[in-house]
């Protein structure tokens, strides 16, 4: 096909440069998480964390023996005892809260450090697998956001939400049941405001979740548009478009510009509700612990412990509700990473290329086996891609062992469907593909795939380098193996004229090649595989005639005793396959050799008188 033709694939999002864009269909409903979903992330981290829990404890608890030394030490004073004693130990147990304190964030960082890794490797392996089906449905850009910004996020689910919490909480408890045990009317007192402010903090805390998920939810769009315009950006510049762009960019970053102001109100109503419940604690503390002092009830080192008390419990619980806002937020991205996690991944899915020796390769059996049967069969095939619309209707045609076969048409008559029904990106709705005899449903993918080349209609070049781009699918081979190829496709000059050799990098999606060269690279590619079975879709549109000839040539001597099929629409690179299979409207409606069908099929005549090959 050429860049103007469509290839047979479900209908893409549309989107257009509004302000305010439509929105994609609904989210599908997902489990709710919780910090039980943490755990799966956190295997092999957890004898670090029970160290930082320990550590936590130890600093917890001299923490709060500092008020009671600070009380001894004025009781001390106002006694005329010595106080060298008291003070070393004071100083000594800061110092080695201090040291412990820097071990335990250390642990904690690299214990979330861990668990950021383990999620972004969890959620890249699931994401290399899913059905090709969710890829036809989602955004690339959604997805990249949930492996970076959404795993991001889960470090603070650790340090400053998690175990700040449980850190603050253990210490609230302490300096409350301390405040207690000195003065138990003052400390009623004290509680009954802090605990109306922490109820209405907690009861805030909960709507964040939402909110946070909401607003990554939006930045995954607004990467999305962003990945699309800078995707397409020499189109949008010569169609003069940037305007046009960026203001439907400027509308997904304004949807995510209000998710976040909204998590920000959240916020902004926590802090004054916080500082205002301690600061009338405080002086709830003042005025009536200064009466009580006056009557005698309490003694002036107890009240000292009991403000020095409250501050331990004003800082820590103030963290503490902070830290529980920020635990909400983590777990809204949890759960946009579980939703990924959760869908289906294929089945059998390919755990890496086959090496050359594993390849079923052509000519192995016995030479008094029975007959074998077609390398590629289509048996009764139909199917849609789920929006409503039959691609393929009741196809049925074989592809025998070591021959070439071509599919031509009109576009959308099905021939791209086919390969991706024979690699099993898509399953049939009814009807059997076979491969080598066997229902493809049967084979394990890596195994089928093994035995399959295939080169898409877009002739995809992975940014790297050339070497990066020919060992995809085959790791094992040689500089020398690389060389040859390279040289079979005339592509030897992009490695020559560059010092760099096979190292030379050839841009983002092969940027820094010509269209025919990324082609070629593509080609190359799967001839250096050697599969036993290559699919070719539009595997030379983008080459001018010379080098047209010299990949048809290329193509026949690397393909010699091997089964092709290949999509074409320039008639002139088939004329010569074994069988040239016609279809229209999804079905089959001709087949034979180039002579036979421009006597026998009017569309194949029609097709190639309008390019020229027939008078």
């Amino acid at each position: 096909m050429t860049s103007t033709q469509t290839r047979e694939r479900p209908p893409a999002r549309k989107t257009g440069a509004k302000n305010a864009p439509e929105p994609g269909p609904p989210a599908p409903p997902v489990r709710k998480v919780g910090l039980r979903s943490l755990f799966p992330y956190l295997q092999g981290y957890w004898p670090t964390l029970g160290i930082v829990a320990v550590l936590s404890l130890v600093v917890t608890l001299l923490t709060l023996s500092q008020p009671v030394l600070t009380r001894d030490v004025l009781a001390d004073i106002e006694a005329d005892r010595p106080v060298g004693r008291l003070v070393a130990l004071l100083i000594g147990v800061l110092v080695v809260v201090a040291v412990l304190g820097g071990v335990r964030d250390y642990l904690l960082q690299r214990a979330a450090e861990g668990l950021v890794l383990t999620a972004r490797r969890r959620l890249v392996a699931r994401l290399l697998r899913l059905p090709i089906t969710e890829y036809d449905q989602r955004r690339t850009g959604d997805m990249l956001s949930r492996v970076g910004a959404d795993t991001t996020m889960l470090r603070a689910v650790v340090t400053s939400g998690l175990f700040d919490t449980v850190t603050n909480v253990v210490m609230v408890g302490g300096s409350a049941l301390m405040m207690c045990l000195i003065d138990p009317t003052l400390f009623a007192a004290t509680a009954l405001g802090l605990g109306l402010g922490v109820l209405a903090v907690v009861g805030l805390s909960r709507r964040v979740r939402g909110a946070s998920r909401d607003a990554q939810d939006r930045i995954g769009e607004m990467t999305s548009a962003v990945e699309r315009a800078i995707s397409a950006v020499r189109t949008i510049r010569a169609s003069g478009a940037e305007e046009r762009e960026g203001k439907a960019v400027d509308g997904y970053a304004q949807q995510a510009y209000h998710a976040g102001m909204r998590i920000a109100r959240l916020q902004a109503m926590i802090n004054p509700i916080t500082s205002t419940t301690i600061q009338v604690a405080f002086l709830v503390v003042l005025g009536l612990g200064g009466a009580r002092v006056a009557s005698g009830a309490i003694q002036v080192g107890d009240m000292v412990a009991f403000v020095l008390f409250l501050f331990m419990l004003w800082f820590p619980l103030g963290r503490a509700l902070t830290a529980y806002s920020r635990l909400q937020s983590g777990l809204g991205a949890l759960q946009r990473i579980e939703e990924m996690v959760d869908l289906p991944q294929e089945t059998d899915a390919v755990a890496g290329p086959l090496t050359v020796r594993e390849r079923t390769r052509p000519g192995t059996e016995p030479a008094d086996a029975e007959p074998r049967p077609p390398a590629i069969e289509f048996e009764g095939v139909s199917f849609g891609y789920g929006d409503g619309e039959t691609v393929l209707r009741d196809v049925s045609l074989a592809v025998p062992r070591g021959t070439r076969t071509a599919l031509v048409g009109p576009s959308g008559a099905g021939k791209s469907t086919l390969l991706s029904l024979v690699e099993r990106f898509y399953d049939v709705t009814s009807g059997t593909v076979r491969v080598g005899g066997t229902d493809v449903r049967d084979l394990p993918r890596r195994e089928l795939r093994g035995r399959l080349g295939y080169v898409e209609q877009s002739a995809p070049v992975l940014a790297g380098t050339v070497r990066d781009n020919l060992s995809l699918a085959a790791p094992d081979a040689t500089d020398d193996d690389m060389r040859e190829v390279l040289r079979s496709v005339n592509l030897m000059g992009v490695i020559e004229r560059a010092p760099q050799g096979l190292d030379t990098e050839v841009g983002e999606g092969g940027v820094l090649l010509s269209g025919g060269e990324r082609q070629r690279l593509a080609l190359a590619r799967t001839f250096l595989a050697a599969p036993p079975i290559m699919l070719l879709d539009e595997a030379t549109s983008n080459l001018d005639a010379r080098n047209e000839a010299l990949m048809r040539e290329a193509i026949g001597t690397v393909t010699a005793d091997r089964t092709l099929l290949v999509v074409a629409h320039r008639l002139s690179t088939v004329v010569d396959s074994d069988q040239i299979v016609v279809l229209e409207h999804g079905r089959v409606v001709a087949a034979g050799r180039h002579e036979e069908l421009t006597g026998t099929s009017p569309l194949y005549r029609e097709l190639a008188s309008h390019q020229l090959l027939i008078q």
